[in-house]
């Protein structure tokens, strides 16, 4: 016999599923405030730290710059000192004599001396040398008066400047038209050695001071830069001709 079937009504097998509130609820909410909070303090620190790294990156490009344009104008201003001084010319005994008090100085002295400009003493140093340079087209060869001085621009900027004339020689006076040699001068200093290498700040080969004799060896130290900026170069040149005191 067969039995009756059975019927099955589908609603009898949907059972009910429930969530729990505060899952649902989070959900819907999304972040916290806290958590925005702490992301933005993130962000923050990863912004300033990258930001800083671009700061440090760009002054020590600012400073290599600088420190590179100072070192290229000291070596170009050096390497033209030192060509003048060892073409050094030097008056010897018998033309050489022992001034008298009235007599004229001796037109290739060497006088290093000092100059006050606005509070700052800078060297001034005058010597003879072959090593003439011609700025007017000029074909004139010969022993030229060179002097070496420091200058302040109406921007209050000392300025080194080359004077260069051949003989017979000029009065000294600054010329607008005397070439640049470098800018920015912080300090110019001249050290004077004898033949027992003792050092002098100031020579005058035409005083008994330094019984009429010129110095060995001169030594130059500068000093360039910008307000906070300073950067010392120095050298020293032996020099290629020495007059001992007159007999």
């Amino acid at each position: 016999m067969i039995g009756k079937a059975k019927t099955f009504n589908i609603r009898d097998s949907v059972f009910s599923i429930q969530y729990p509130a505060s899952s649902i609820q989070r959900h819907v909410a999304g972040f916290t405030l806290m958590e925005i909070l702490l992301a933005i303090l993130i962000l923050g620190l990863v912004v300033t730290t990258i930001l800083a790294s671009f700061n440090t990156v760009f002054s020590t490009t600012e400073t290599l710059d600088s420190s590179s344009k100072y070192y290229n104008m000291a070596k170009t201003c050096l390497n033209r000192m030192t060509i003048d001084l060892e073409m050094l010319f030097v008056n010897q005994p018998p033309l050489y004599k022992a001034p008298d008090f009235d007599d004229p100085p001796d037109p290739y002295r060497i006088l290093g001396s000092q100059t006050n400009l606005d509070g700052t003493s800078f060297a001034r140093l005058r010597f003879t040398s072959h090593a003439h340079l011609s700025f007017e087209n000029s074909s004139r060869e010969g022993i030229a008066e060179i002097v070496y001085y420091v200058i302040v621009k109406n921007d209050g900027q000392f300025v080194l400047k080359r004077s260069d004339n051949l003989y017979p020689y000029p009065p000294f006076e600054e010329k607008a038209s005397d070439p640049v040699l470098c800018e920015n001068v912080k300090s110019l200093a001249f050290k004077y050695y004898d033949q027992e290498e003792t050092e002098s700040d100031e020579w005058d080969s035409d005083a008994d001071e330094h019984q009429y004799a010129t110095p060995t060896a001169i030594k130059i130290q500068l000093e360039l830069g910008h307000e906070t900026e300073s950067y010392p170069f120095e050298t020293t040149v032996r020099l290629p001709v020495y007059r001992g005191k007159p007999g």
